[in-house]
C-alpha cells in the first residue's frame, strides 16, 4: 500500500504562483510513476502532469506546459508541483497519484492506484 497526501493549496489572483506538495509513505519503492490531475465540480479528473520514476521525462498536458513545472527529492518520495503563471481555469482540486504498475505513458485515471486526498486550488481573475 502506498499512502499520499497532499499540500500547498489555496487562493491566489491570475498570474501568480502556486506550490504543491505530494508525500508518499508506505511502499514507496515500488512505485512506477507518480503523476498530478486536477477536478472540477461536475467534471472528470484530469491529467496535468507525470513523472516516470526511473527513466524518462516527465510529460504534461498541453494545457499546463511552460507554466506548471515538477520538482522532487532525490528519494523520489517528496514531489512538488510548481505551478507559474495561473489562470482561473486553474482552478480546481489537484489530486497526487501513483502506480506501481509499469505503464508507458500514464495520463488516465485507469492508470493509478493510490491517491492522495487533493488539495484545492483557486485561480481569482
Amino acid at each position: 500500500q502506498v499512502q499520499l497526501f497532499e499540500s500547498g493549496g489555496g487562493s491566489v489572483q491570475a498570474g501568480h504562483s502556486l506550490k504543491l506538495s505530494c508525500t508518499a509513505s508506505g511502499r514507496t519503492r515500488g512505485i512506477t510513476t507518480v503523476a498530478w490531475f486536477r477536478q472540477t465540480p461536475g467534471n472528470e479528473r484530469e491529467f496535468v502532469t507525470a513523472w516516470p520514476r526511473f527513466g524518462g521525462d516527465s510529460y504534461d498536458a498541453e494545457s499546463v506546459k511552460g507554466r506548471f513545472v515538477q520538482s522532487r527529492d532525490g528519494a523520489g518520495t517528496t514531489m512538488w508541483l510548481h505551478l507559474n503563471g495561473l489562470k482561473p481555469e486553474d482552478t480546481a482540486t489537484y489530486f497526487c497519484a501513483a502506480t506501481l504498475r509499469s505503464t508507458a505513458r500514464a495520463e488516465s485515471v485507469n492508470d493509478y492506484e493510490y491517491w492522495g486526498q487533493g488539495t484545492q486550488v483557486t485561480v481569482s481573475p
